[in-house]
């Protein structure tokens, strides 16, 4: 269930920042004749403003599910954020398989992706779009701004938290695009939308800025945990830069263990705490998984957040748990009405969990295995995938459903209430147990076991037969354990290549590269291209080598 600013995304289409891939530049319009000028002429319309920012993290366009849609030439269901996001993150890797046929989605998998491709276009589309949503806001905002709208006072100063918080979805919308992309063309508040074609900006060049305004926006933050539940707060910050200094190698050149170290302490210190279940980590009324979300123990340091009656649309946390649900698995079990029979996973999955108790329905969601995170279907389903678009081959994923911790389902069963986070606890300890085993400095090995081994008894039911000694603490048992508390939630291909195998012969799945039995495909793989759309109308980018 919802909370706070997601009460007024409904409300919030006053700006309509359209992105159209025919054009040199993005363009901001009015929507109904609105102008910025009125939009944000009370505080009552800042507020506003900004439930657009966030609402665009889980919607698509202006009337949901679908009409007016955000992104022009996608489906609208497709264009949501994180479903894109997921298709390109998980889709290419080991992780998942899909049936479907959608334009560019079998691709992914086959590795054969151009710069036409449907699914990475519509993500660097969205993305920046949401980037323009954001600068839009920010040069809305200036101190002298809202003084000569009268502006002052507590309403100022919660008008200055909402600026810091636009500038880290910035940052994080830029990392979407550093991590996939690589050399992005760049714009902020500073640049006068439509004055000038956007430059490109480098990979190094975009790893310094966003690490740069990070650290800039950081104590101009609400302090952890204090925010309303679904907006950003310092420990966001901190999480994200943890990420970036974890792959700062690939990034720049350059590697920063020791300030992935720093940052990922930073989150573990900030009152956080892992649930008891695992398997409540994706369900209806996972807010409960915060504690600005009404929990008593906080995981989940930021979300996106879904409800199935104000924030309907095709993506995000209904994608994750209609997609999945096919052949015998039981809908009702899943609180919808009926599944898409699209995505599973491999055999490297599966095989990373030990042996299930049973393969049949009486232990769901886990099948009574020993470690809880092993939400796998196995009745009716072939561990061996023969054909990537026949949903029996591969093994069903249990891990996202819109029901509560009760088993009640949730407000509807064809919309989720399911929040996803984009940061949560385990993550940070994972940085810092791979960032102390790296080099870094400033952590070290005991501690980094500690950490790990918290994940695995809360991964064994609160046992410690799981439970692992310092030889067992490797790069290779780390890149593993990622698999096995982090699946599908959008990491694997970000992973495989900071571990260099997303690419390589070395490590192979079924149908990497197009290959039954998986095979090496190009380098240059490790980068999507920049959209043929985006080239034909700016001259200043650069395709990405390979395309």
């Amino acid at each position: 269930m919802k909370r706070n600013l997601t009460k007024i995304v409904v409300v919030a289409g006053l700006l309509a920042v359209s992105i159209t891939s025919c054009k040199k530049k993005l363009i901001l319009s009015p929507n109904d004749a609105v102008t910025s000028q009125q939009v944000f002429s009370t505080p009552t319309g800042y507020t506003q403003a900004m439930a657009k920012v966030y609402g665009s993290f889980a919607l698509t366009g202006n009337e949901g599910p679908s009409g007016q849609g955000d992104i022009a030439g996608i489906d609208e269901g497709t264009s949501d954020f994180f479903r894109l996001f997921w298709n390109v993150q998980e889709l290419t890797t080991d992780e998942a398989v899909i049936t479907y046929g959608d334009p560019g989605v079998q691709d992914l998998h086959s590795m054969v992706w151009s710069a036409t491709n449907a699914i990475s276009q519509g993500l660097y589309y969205r993305s920046l779009y949401q980037i323009t949503l954001c600068n839009n806001f920010l040069q809305q905002s200036t101190p002298a701004l809202l003084a000569s709208r009268g502006i002052t006072g507590d309403d100022a100063t919660k008008i200055a938290y909402y600026a810091a918080e636009a500038r880290f979805l910035r940052a994080y919308q830029y990392w979407v695009l550093m991590d996939i992309f690589g050399n992005p063309p760049f714009v902020t508040d500073a640049t006068q939308i439509g004055s000038v074609i956007p430059k490109q900006i480098s990979r190094a060049d975009l790893y310094a800025y966003i690490v740069s305004e990070l650290k800039a926006i950081d104590p101009l933050m609400v302090k952890p945990n204090l925010n309303e539940y679904g907006r950003a707060d310092e420990a966001a910050v901190w999480a994200l830069l943890a990420r970036v200094y974890l792959n700062a190698q690939v990034y720049t050149g350059t590697a920063d263990y020791t300030d992935a170290i720093t940052y990922s302490q930073k989150v573990i210190s900030a009152n956080y705490g892992l649930i008891a279940d695992f398997t409540q980590l994706m369900l209806a009324d996972d807010n409960l998984n915060s504690i600005a979300g009404g929990g008593k123990t906080g995981e989940f340091i930021f979300t996106i957040n879904y409800d199935g009656t104000r924030t309907q649309g095709y993506g995000g946390s209904q994608y994750l748990t209609h997609a999945p649900v096919g052949g015998s698995m039981p809908p009702a079990k899943f609180g919808i009405s009926s599944g898409y029979a699209g995505s599973r996973t491999t055999s490297n999955i599966v095989n990373l969990f030990p042996a299930p108790a049973t393969t049949d329905t009486t232990n769901f969601p886990n099948n009574g295995n020993a470690d809880k995170r092993a939400e796998f279907w196995y009745p009716g389903q072939s561990i061996d995938i023969t054909n990537v678009t026949t949903f029996s081959s591969g093994i069903g994923v249990n891990k996202f459903r819109n029901v509560t911790r009760t088993g009640a389902p949730g407000s509807d069963p064809t919309f989720c209430d399911v929040d996803l986070p984009l940061f949560r606890l385990p993550e940070m300890y994972l940085i810092y147990a791979e960032s102390v085993l790296r080099g870094g400095a400033g952590g070290d090995a005991t501690t980094a076991l500690g950490y790990i081994n918290t994940l695995r008894t809360r991964a064994y039911g609160g046992s410690t037969a799981g439970n692992i000694t310092l030889p067992d603490l490797t790069t290779q048992f780390i890149l593993d354990e990622r698999a096995r508390e982090l699946f599908w939630e959008g990491f694997r291909r970000t992973d495989l290549i900071r571990y260099g195998l997303f690419t390589s012969g070395s490590y192979l799945w079924p149908f990497k590269g197009g290959v039954a039995n998986g095979t090496s495909v190009p380098d240059y793989r490790n980068l999507f291209p920049l959209p043929q759309t985006d080239l034909a109308v700016n001259p200043n980018l650069i395709q990405n080598k390979g395309y």
